[in-house]
């Protein structure tokens, strides 16, 4: 009999999982859930939205698992608010592993993960919970990345990194090895961390710059 899961979110990251979910998992997805403001016309992928206050009535969590399946708002704290409130409701948080990821076999996958597709954790990563890693996306040997964390796709962690929680990091991001990235940081797309960081602390790459001239002027080589 397959497990009943709801996913929180209606936007574009529940639409994914929604595929994923159902596509390579036994999952059978029962409908959404979000804060009342934002149920629209309240349906999403062919099925139900209910209101986030009354999901124990119309998904109990005796016959419902649960995924928090939205971005990083707020750098994360909204996906861990809703996290933390599941839990104190009953819900189980299911994980999403995409079949295609290389993960170690020892790693043990924390609540409310995902991970998708051509990921590589490498052998004694350890992961939290509720943790978003991008597709594409190497965690290297030994590192370890806290609680309410969000990767996004082709970012590099060498080894014996630490991560701490509520840290984002934009598509194509790098970490040397054993850095010690603080709570709550952004990292930027395409940016290079070759040192520790700060709390709260920004990094951002340098945008690409704009030549002064037309592109039907460049010459094949």
């Amino acid at each position: 009999m397959p497990r009943k899961l709801v996913l929180f979110g209606n936007g574009a990251v529940a639409e994914v999982l929604h595929h994923q979910f159902s596509r390579h998992t036994d999952y059978e997805i029962a409908g959404f859930t979000v804060d009342r403001e934002f149920v629209g016309d309240g349906w999403c992928c062919g099925l139900p939205v209910v209101p986030w206050n009354d999901i124990a009535q119309a998904f109990p969590p005796d016959k419902h698992e649960l995924m928090i399946a939205i971005g990083y708002v707020r750098v994360n704290r909204l996906r861990a608010e809703r996290f933390q409130e599941a839990r104190e409701m009953g819900y189980r948080l299911a994980s999403y592993v995409h079949p295609r990821a290389s993960l170690w076999d020892g790693l043990i996958v924390g609540e409310n993960c995902r991970i998708n597709e051509n990921v590589i954790i490498q052998p004694f990563a350890r992961i939290g919970d509720n943790v978003f890693i991008g597709a594409g996306s190497l965690i290297g040997h030994h590192t370890v990345i806290a609680s309410h964390c969000h990767l996004s796709a082709g970012v590099h962690l060498a080894g014996q990194v630490e991560i701490g929680p509520y840290c984002y990091f934009g598509i194509h991001s790098t970490v040397r090895n054993r850095v010690k990235v603080a709570p709550r940081c952004v990292v930027g797309a395409g940016a290079v961390v070759l040192g520790d960081t700060v709390e709260r602390g920004v990094y951002m790459a340098p945008a690409a710059e704009r030549l002064p001239i037309d592109s039907d002027q460049l010459q094949p080589a």
